[in-house]
């Protein structure tokens, strides 16, 4: 089944938590299951935790790429625009942990004095583990006891108790804020801004313009910021966003090509087929037929994965 990231209407993610008592997410992910193998670009308040089982992929934070291999990971912190994906369809199997830090609030205190002063340093957008290194080693670990005590009744506890251990790893190891990065901090706002706004708007005819003015600059920076964090226009994340939607659709082959790009915001089934093509190398038609003749495949592909990775 296709992942889709459900946005709020402040932009960032709806996050499914595993128990709606206590804000954790823990999963295990297949790269192949997202639209063209990446996921949209998203934020949240969450901190966000991954570690790669198998395969690798390419991780987009805040329009860095990082590639991570099997056995390395990466923290994501709050609020920062981000996204996995792999251009050359590689597979890649992983841990993903989605979690508050407000579990490490018993008293304002602590919230002030130990976690305020990681989720707001803007020197420290991500941090690759690597497991040479001994303290991102000890997150790694950690990641993976919050995976193994998944669906637990004990596992809150036993989700904050690793948590503490990470967030104390890093509070004693991220490096200090700089001018510099507190800069980039408003360009970070503008972009998750107009990203969420084509997210939220994709459905309908939207223009540089509106684009823009979601992000309160204008259209030039607006242009200089997708480049900047995401290596193209925005006409051109427009266009791949809507892409990605249209694939749950074309598989599920209730609806008509015609239908399915007016769905998704195209003005026309020819221009839908054009930049289908361009993008996929095949018409939509075609990927269609395709979906249809690899269902068994993949599927089969997929329940080998999960039985292999305990998903």
């Amino acid at each position: 089944m296709t992942v889709l990231i459900e946005l709020k209407d402040d932009r960032s993610e709806k996050v499914q938590y595993d128990n709606i008592s206590y804000p954790i997410y823990i999963r295990r992910g297949i790269l192949s299951r997202y639209p063209d193998y990446a996921a949209p670009s998203h934020w949240h308040d969450d901190i966000e935790l991954i570690a790669v089982l198998d395969g690798q992929m390419d991780y987009n934070v805040n329009g860095e790429i990082i590639t991570l291999h099997k056995g390395e990971g990466i923290f994501v912190n709050s609020r920062q625009m981000h996204f996995g994906f792999s251009d050359s369809k590689t597979e890649c199997f992983f841990i993903c942990i989605l979690l508050d830090p407000v579990i490490l609030c018993p008293t304002l205190a602590y919230e002030q004095d130990f976690i305020l002063p990681v989720v707001r340093n803007h020197n420290a957008p991500y941090i690759f583990l690597e497991p040479n290194n001994r303290w991102q080693r000890d997150i790694l670990r950690e990641i993976y006891e919050i995976d193994k005590c998944k669906g637990q009744k004990i596992t809150p506890l036993r989700v904050q108790s690793s948590f503490a251990k990470i967030w104390s790893l890093l509070y004693e190891n991220i490096p200090l804020e700089d001018n510099a990065a507190i800069a980039e901090s408003d360009d970070l706002v503008a972009v998750r801004n107009m990203v969420g706004f084509i997210q939220k708007n994709y459905a309908r005819k939207i223009s540089l313009c509106e684009i823009a003015l979601s992000g309160a600059v204008g259209q030039s920076k607006c242009c200089k910021l997708f480049a900047k964090f995401f290596g193209q226009t925005p006409n051109t994340y427009l266009n791949r966003y809507r892409l990605g939607r249209s694939l749950d659709l074309l598989r599920a082959g209730d609806k008509s090509v015609t239908e399915i790009a007016m769905s998704v915001g195209f003005e026309s089934a020819s221009y839908f087929a054009e930049v289908f093509h361009k993008h996929f190398c095949m018409t939509p038609t075609e990927y269609r037929k395709r979906a249809d003749k690899t269902t068994d495949g993949p599927k089969k592909e997929q329940e080998k994965a999960m039985l292999l990775f305990g998903e």
